[in-house]
């Protein structure tokens, strides 16, 4: 049980966590250094002894073993990232870095739900059960990492190929977007990510004929791609259901009283949110380049892709992207990452369930698969099965994901101090 010195400390390390600037701008540039350091210090003082790693300056993680007092028992990873997405100062109501706290209890910041609080989570369970002597069934891994608001490249897929030794005998990992209050037809639904859509990011291009913005020109580059990325942003997916949609829908349909229907979400309310943009495949057009000059008929002109891929869709995803690109539009994966899925039937899951209804005995666990995706998808490479499970209590008025990257990032003190409860109690269990 959490201690009240960790209940303090959960709230005081996130505010410290949130004021260290580890914006990642993409491309290499991003410093996670000092909230390494940090999260390293507090570690050691626990008694462990952390390391920190680097692929390049500056692009820190930090991993620390505790040894379980079980050691047939497999281990478990529990990793959070360090990193932020950027936040223009302009358009917040606080300093996106200051850490505030305000009257209404309310911790303002980037990175206080995604994901500087389950780190401050992580760090003050782990001082707690040193303070009290006590040591989990499992050993577990922490790793803080870089790198995961872009793409992993200094920090999960970088421990991953360079330092598989550190996660040797994990077999399962947790981290950051589930066990979160999601609020449905007046009922706290704690939403357990159990799967990943992966990543399909596509770079197109188009060849054509250059010359005069007055002359005729059939053989228009942009002409061709812009074609090419109507046909993408209209096309209509087919349904592709996994077994953890199945089962999120199914139980969803259950608590909502109403037969599970993939065609039509409406009867789940609100929580139809959780499952719409995994039931299918998807591709959305975000970036067009081409052109320098009004009358001049550019050679190349480019675009950028979205694409997120269900379990199994692999094959269908690069078919049909095939087909709407046509043979004037070539397509390659600019960045890719495999898709996830996860047992809901396992004796780590239910111990999720279970630490959840211990602390809200009114609430309802139900598993769910991620729209994107985490580290879990690098560490799955060393055979580590992932599950979403960073537990927050949240008001109704709260949008997880409205807030996670969004303006005005914040989170109530008392939903951090539950997420702890929560987490800790797994973590001594599982």
């Amino acid at each position: 049980m959490a201690d009240a010195q960790a209940l303090e400390e959960v709230v005081a390390f996130t505010r410290d966590l949130i004021r260290f600037d580890t914006t990642n701008l993409g491309g290499g540039d991003g410093n996670e250094r000092a909230a390494a350091e940090f999260a390293a210090e507090r570690l050691a003082e626990a008694g462990l002894e952390p390391v920190i790693l680097e692929k390049a300056p500056n692009r820190s993680n930090v991993v620390a073993r505790l040894e379980g007092t079980d050691p047939q028992a497999p281990a478990l990873l529990v990793h959070g990232h360090l990193d932020v997405v950027p936040a223009a100062a302009a358009d917040w109501s606080v300093d996106p870095f200051g850490g505030e706290i305000d009257a209404d209890g309310m911790l303002w910041g980037r990175g206080a739900i995604d994901m500087k609080s389950m780190d401050a989570m992580m760090l003050a369970a782990v001082r707690s059960w040193a303070r009290e002597g006590l040591r989990p069934r499992r050993s577990i891994v922490f790793a803080f990492v870089a790198d995961e608001e872009a793409e992993a490249d200094y920090g999960s897929r970088y421990l991953a190929e360079e330092h598989a030794e550190k996660f040797e005998g994990c077999t399962e990992g947790i981290s950051e977007s589930g066990g979160f209050t999601f609020h449905s037809n007046g009922m706290r639904i704690y939403p357990i990510a159990a799967g990943e859509r992966g990543t399909a990011w596509l770079e197109l291009t188009a060849r054509g004929r250059a010359g005069h913005g007055s002359k005729r020109n059939p053989d228009n580059a942009v002409s061709k791609l812009a074609a090419a990325v109507a046909r993408i942003g209209a096309h209509e997916w087919p349904l592709r259901v996994t077994p953890v949609v199945e089962a999120a829908v199914a139980e969803l349909a259950a608590l909502h009283g109403v037969a599970p229907d993939y065609e039509d979400l409406s009867g789940l309310g609100p929580a139809a949110q959780l499952v719409e943009s995994t039931l299918r495949n998807s591709a959305n057009p975000t970036v067009l380049e081409a052109g320098y000059k009004v009358n001049v008929i550019p050679e190349h002109a480019r675009a950028e892709v979205d694409g997120r891929v269900v379990p199994g869709g692999e094959a269908e995803f690069e078919a049909t992207m095939d087909g709407l690109c046509g043979p004037d539009v070539q397509w390659r994966y600019a960045h890719r990452s495999r898709s996830l899925a996860a047992p809901v039937d396992s004796p780590v899951f239910a111990a999720m369930r279970a630490a959840i209804l211990k602390h809200d005995p009114e609430g309802h666990p139900v598993p769910f698969c991620m729209s994107g995706g985490t580290d879990a998808k690098e560490f799955s490479r060393l055979g580590i099965t992932g599950y979403g499970f960073s537990p927050l209590a949240l008001p109704p008025e709260f949008g997880y994901g409205t807030l996670a990257h969004g303006v005005d990032e914040r989170v109530p003190v008392e939903g951090l101090r539950f997420g702890l409860r929560v987490l800790d109690d797994f973590l001594l269990n599982a």
